[in-house]
């Protein structure tokens, strides 16, 4: 009987950081499994981008900030597992999707902190508590953090310290989770240029310069930066990695 390939879920995963990941995990033989917010469309371009690779894909609706509808979600999840894949588990989960909303910390609205609460943190932890008995032994979760945990830029107290909690959630995470032999790491991205970020970069036309000033290797992020680095922490290579950080920003503020 041939092996069957993994298959990787990836939050977020029609755009950006996550359909690069998505397109990555393929690359390397994975099978996957998106959700999107409301860009259906974006997210069936990604299902197509990968089935004509010759591997099996899916997306389903997601809204990573409603904790009351991660139940219904894994009752999708788990049809489509079976019914595309006749399985009831996954191996891999990306926890990738993410909202941006900069302002001063004295500026900061309380609808914005709880909007980036509710996605970055509750959400992940919520989403991760629920799916837990359909990751696979031998699984692996990856999270996604930012390089604004290490160094301070203002206008990020929030985002960033939303960070910081999944970054110490991710340690919990592998400690608890190490007796099924599920590891899980952080990816923590530099600025990257994306739909994410592009409202930042438009608005500041000198961003792309002093960005590239301050990263040792002259440049923003790419989303191809990234993606490798998320399907090598997936795959048996990096099996003993667990519980860490990696950043990947070309060496900012160093």
């Amino acid at each position: 009987m041939e092996p069957t390939n993994k298959i990787a879920l990836i939050t977020g995963g029609s755009r950006g950081l996550g359909k690069n990941a998505a397109l990555k995990l393929a690359q390397k033989g994975n099978d996957v499994i998106i959700t999107y917010r409301s860009k259906k469309e974006e997210a069936d371009d990604v299902v197509k981008e990968i089935e004509a690779q010759g591997l099996k894909a899916a997306a389903l609706q997601l809204d990573t900030s409603k904790v009351a509808t991660f139940a219904d979600f894994k009752d999708q999840l788990t049809t489509t597992l079976q019914q595309k894949w006749n399985r009831n588990n996954f191996d891999f989960l990306i926890n990738n999707a993410g909202i941006d909303a900069a302002s001063p910390f004295a500026q900061t609205t309380e609808e914005d902190f709880d909007n980036l609460f509710n996605v970055h943190f509750k959400g992940v932890y919520f989403l991760t508590q629920t799916l837990l008995t359909t990751i696979a032994d031998g699984g692996r979760i990856i999270n996604l953090s930012t390089g604004l945990t290490r160094f301070a830029t203002p206008g990020y107290a929030a985002y960033a310290s939303m960070k910081g909690a999944i970054e110490v959630f991710t340690k919990y995470l592998a400690k608890e989770l190490g007796n099924r032999g599920i590891a899980a790491n952080l990816v923590a991205p530099g600025i990257i240029e994306t739909d994410f970020t592009k409202k930042a970069f438009d608005s500041h036309p000198q961003m792309h310069d002093f960005i590239s000033s301050i990263t040792s290797l002259g440049r923003p992020g790419q989303p191809d930066d990234i993606g490798g680095i998320i399907a090598f922490l997936c795959s048996d290579d990096a099996r003993w990695i667990n519980a860490q950080r990696i950043e990947a920003s070309g060496g900012m503020f160093l």
